[in-house]
C-alpha cells in the first residue's frame, strides 16, 4: 500500500484505498491528482515525495469526496502547494461540512462529522483547463458528484476518479453514491469510446482498455433502477423503500450508510421519475412512489 506506480513517461499512480495520481512537471517539480483520505495519507505522500527529491506545487481535485481531499490541508501546510478543484466541487473542499450536511439535507448529526464524510478544509482555487500545466487536458465526468472532472496528462495516462468502480467494488457495495444518475450513464457512455495508454480509476485496476469496466457499471445501475422500480410496483414511502433495498442487498445500516445510501437511492428516484417509470405522490401527508 502507497507504491509508487510509473503508469507511462511522467505519469504515476499513487496504490492506496482511493489511487492518488502523480505527475513530474520537470527533475524536481511534481504534481498531485487527488490527495487520499486523511492526514495519515498525506503524510505518507510527503514521504514518497522527500524520498525521490520531488517538490509538490499543485494538487488538483478530480471532485470534493473526503477521500479524495482528505490530505489536502496537511500537503499544502507542509508544501505550500496550490489546490484546485473543479465547479461546485471546490465549495465542498474549501467548505467540507457541505458533504454531511448536503447528504443528511440538513444540519448533520455528529455521527456523520467524521474524517470519512467530512475532510478537514483547504484553501482550493477554482481548477480550469487554464489552470493546467502544458499538455494536461480536464475531461468532465458527472454524475458521481456535481461537478468531478478527470484528467488526460501528456503520456496520455488518463485519470478517471471515480467514474467507475471494480466488479468487486460494486458487488461488495451493490448501490454505489450517484449524484445524477442520467448524468453518470452519460458519462459512462463517453468513456466507453475513450482511447488511452493506460486508465487509472481510483476504486479499480489500472488498465489500458476500458469500455468492457464502464459497461459493467452500466448494467449494474440499469439493474439497480429496474430493482427499484419492481419494488415500487406497490407503493412506497422513502423509508419503506430503503429498509427493503437494505435487506434485498444484505447492507447493515448505520447513520453513515443511511445517510450515503439514501442520498443515492433518491437520485435513482428523481431519474426514475424524470423517465416516467415512477410517480410520486403524497397520500395521509407521506410521500408515496409507485409505478408511472
Amino acid at each position: 500500500m502507497y507504491e509508487c506506480i510509473q503508469a507511462g513517461g511522467n505519469s504515476y499512480y499513487i496504490q492506496c484505498p482511493a489511487k492518488i495520481g502523480l505527475v513530474r512537471l520537470n527533475e524536481t517539480e511534481v504534481c498531485l491528482i487527488d490527495s487520499g483520505n486523511d492526514k495519515d495519507a498525506g503524510k505518507k505522500v510527503r514521504r514518497i515525495l522527500e524520498e525521490r527529491g520531488w517538490k509538490l506545487t499543485a494538487i488538483y481535485n478530480t471532485h470534493s469526496h473526503a477521500d479524495h481531499i482528505g490530505g489536502n490541508q496537511y500537503l499544502q501546510k507542509q508544501t505550500g502547494c496550490r489546490i484546485y478543484a473543479p465547479g461546485i466541487e471546490r465549495d465542498f473542499t474549501c467548505h467540507p461540512v457541505l458533504e454531511p450536511a448536503f447528504l443528511y439535507g440538513g444540519c448533520p448529526p455528529k455521527e456523520l462529522r467524521h474524517k470519512f464524510l467530512m475532510a478537514q478544509g483547504s484553501g482550493a482555487e477554482e481548477l480550469t483547463d487554464s489552470c493546467l500545466p502544458e499538455g494536461f487536458s480536464l475531461i468532465p465526468l458527472p454524475g458521481h458528484s456535481f461537478d468531478m472532472a478527470g484528467l488526460r496528462t501528456p503520456d496520455d495516462v488518463v485519470y478517471l476518479a471515480d467514474c467507475l468502480s471494480s466488479k468487486e467494488t460494486l458487488e461488495k457495495y451493490q448501490i454505489g453514491f450517484l449524484y445524477d444518475v442520467g448524468a453518470y450513464l452519460s458519462t459512462l457512455e463517453t468513456v466507453k469510446q475513450m482511447e488511452a495508454r493506460l486508465f487509472v480509476p481510483s476504486h479499480a485496476e489500472a488498465a489500458e482498455e476500458i469500455a468492457s469496466l464502464a459497461q459493467y457499471n452500466i448494467d449494474h445501475v440499469r439493474r439497480v433502477g429496474d430493482h427499484i422500480e419492481a419494488l415500487c410496483k406497490e407503493p412506497k414511502t422513502f423509508e419503506e423503500l430503503l429498509s427493503h433495498l437494505f435487506s434485498d442487498y444484505g447492507m447493515e445500516m448505520n447513520f453513515q450508510q443511511h445517510a450515503l445510501v439514501g442520498s443515492a437511492v433518491r437520485s435513482y428516484l428523481t431519474w426514475l421519475k424524470e423517465s416516467g417509470r415512477l410517480t410520486p405522490y403524497f397520500e395521509h401527508h407521506m410521500l408515496m412512489w409507485g409505478r408511472g
